[in-house]
């Protein structure tokens, strides 16, 4: 059997301080990291002694911190990979999230959703975004592991989910995952019918 554990890192400044993300290197708040230690207990105690754990994340420093929170209860290094970023906002990236409220495209309701440019400058379409992620997940999953931690962002989230259930390209117009910051989702797949399961999705209640 085969676990991946996707995590949403918890809160950061960026939230708090209501500016954009995506690339800007936000990092977690006193919250954030008592929220990031207990996804670290949540998964010590849920993972078996001795299983070979592999933690993969985003490079962005507040998913960064996340990993090695989680890293450290299982003494192993964090693998750093900047294809599991968040999707990039471009020129609005640290600016007050009503500068780009008051640019923002929205997609079509049909249509290209996937080549739709947003309205700002330098920004990732989500077709952009999604290629990226999926190829981070075709190389996490050609590594021979039971257990792995992947941490990411809220916006990429969905597409670590949908790497993981095959979805075709032409189908991830209009998906989206729901998982809030600090969230553990968990997909598993079996040994006999390797069939690959949403065991959960977005799940908080190891923060209390």
């Amino acid at each position: 059997m085969r676990s991946l554990y996707v995590i949403a890192h918890p809160e950061a400044t960026h939230h708090i301080e209501k500016v954009v993300g995506g690339w800007h290197d936000s990092h977690l708040t006193p919250t954030g990291r008592l929220a990031a230690a207990a996804i670290a207990r949540t998964l010590r105690a849920q993972i078996p002694r001795g299983a070979e754990v592999e933690v993969i994340s985003s490079d962005l420093r507040r998913a960064r911190q996340t990993a090695e929170e989680i890293a450290g209860l299982f003494g192993v290094a964090p693998v750093l990979d900047r294809r599991l970023r968040e999707k990039s906002y471009g020129e609005a990236e640290g600016r007050p999230q009503e500068w780009l409220d008051r640019r923002f495209v929205p997609p079509p309701a049909d249509g290209d959703r996937m080549g739709h440019h947003e309205g700002v400058r330098g920004a990732e379409t989500r077709g952009e975004c999604a290629r990226r992620v999926h190829a981070a997940m075709d190389d996490i999953l050609e590594r021979p592991r039971t257990h792995q931690v992947v941490v990411t962002h809220g916006f990429a989230l969905t597409f670590v989910v949908t790497a993981w259930i095959r979805m075709p390209y032409a189908s991830l117009g209009s998906v989206s995952f729901r998982a809030p910051s600090g969230s553990i989702t968990e997909l598993r797949e079996d040994d006999f019918f390797h069939n690959r399961q949403v065991v959960s999705l977005g799940a908080v209640g190891h923060l209390g």
